[in-house]
């Protein structure tokens, strides 16, 4: 008995995977996390820095490559690296739920500072402490929108 071993899977690590849906199938590729935030604000410019492989697959954890008549149909081409260009501006990036927590936290301390800058107590007139903001924020278990920026909150 021989040891069956997968020859069409790709292990790949440190993974950020950058998803979209067209034509009704999803297709997703793997990049470098903080390189595509580069590459959409612009300061990167090398596909080979962003991309950890050229390949667009169907699921990138399974490592599944997507088929050709696939490509064809929904981007009506089937040249990678162009609609891996295309996934890359347009698609979802993956966000862990570490860096969602972090994010979140950030944007509950620049929210609690924001309205320190503008609110003074009227018995004493000084202003609030940020710390004293943040308080009130949890017992009135106020809920960040990450959606929204902070001055609009």
């Amino acid at each position: 008995m021989s040891i069956f071993t997968p020859t069409n899977q790709i292990r790949l690590t440190n993974v950020a995977v950058v998803r979209m849906k067209k034509g009704g199938k999803r297709f997703e590729i793997a990049c470098y996390k903080n390189k595509v935030m580069s590459w959409r604000s612009g300061s990167e410019k090398d596909l080979d820095e962003v991309l950890q492989t050229h390949s667009v697959f169907v699921n990138v954890s399974k490592g599944q490559m997507a088929k050709k008549e696939d490509l064809l149909k929904a981007f009506g081409s089937d040249d990678q690296t162009e609609i891996c260009k295309q996934i890359l501006a347009k698609g979802e990036l993956q966000v862990s739920e570490k860096e969602r927590q972090s994010q979140l936290e950030t944007m509950f301390r620049d929210i609690a500072s924001i309205v320190a800058e503008k609110c003074v107590n009227p018995d004493t007139k000084r202003p609030y402490t940020v710390i004293l903001i943040e308080r009130a924020m949890k017992d009135i278990h106020y809920s960040v929108k990450p959606s929204k920026s902070t001055k609009q909150q």
